[in-house]
């Protein structure tokens, strides 16, 4: 699977105490490299500065499945616009990751949807560790294959609240009784954010079953 000028991509330092994650977009292709406009932080949304020689796990999107491969910054260099280049992969070192199938719980849950400079507060028909179904008001400018940013709020039961924050991808905006539902997969979620959407969906299932049997 290759690369292609416009791509978005997530980079995630190999060495990665802080849980970081970068996104940015391909700008440029050359045989041995490729130049990406400078990434943003994805929590903090800030400019990142990185490195020559740093070494990051990169990730994209294409299609209906996502894939990985590992490179290294090379440099910089200015094609109108400020660009860092990182190492092309060999064809033999892009690797398609195999998705996990989730248990979908239907329940509300609040979501907060960045699509490009617009921000939405939506809610949930369902969650699962792997991505999410919003209902959709009609007015909101959001397509199929759009790349977004989720933060979702998990109220648990303890009293505690997670907020797990990712880029996301819309996989299909579809209507049911005629209300517009968008369902969002998550990309290259953090295995501690899946850990707590797991939790949130069992303690669900668990209050769901207990109102079947009345208890």
């Amino acid at each position: 699977m290759d690369l292609k000028i416009g791509m978005q991509l997530t980079l995630e330092p190999i060495v990665n105490e802080r849980n970081e994650r970068f996104r940015c977009k391909v700008v440029e292709m050359e045989e041995h490299a490729f130049y990406i406009d400078y990434p943003v932080n994805v929590l903090t949304r800030k400019t990142a500065f990185l490195m020559d020689g740093a070494e990051f796990k990169v990730t994209f999107v294409d299609g209906e499945s996502s894939y990985v491969f590992n490179s290294e910054v090379l440099g910089r260099k200015n094609v109108g616009i400020p660009t860092i280049s990182l190492k092309q992969p060999q064809p033999e070192e892009v690797m398609k990751i195999q998705r996990r199938e989730f248990v979908r719980v239907q329940t509300a849950v609040d979501v907060a949807l960045k699509a490009g400079e617009r921000s939405y507060q939506l809610t949930t028909e369902d969650i699962s560790a792997g991505g999410v179904a919003v209902f959709l008001r009609g007015h909101e400018q959001i397509e199929e294959n759009m790349i977004v940013d989720l933060t979702i709020v998990l109220p648990f039961s303890n009293g505690d609240i997670h907020y797990v924050m990712s880029e996301a991808k819309v996989v299909r905006i579809f209507e049911r009784d005629q209300v517009k539902i968008a369902s969002i997969q998550f990309v290259d979620p953090i295995d501690l954010d899946q850990q707590f959407i797991v939790r949130f969906c069992f303690e669900r299932q668990i209050l769901l079953r207990k109102k079947e049997l009345n208890i």
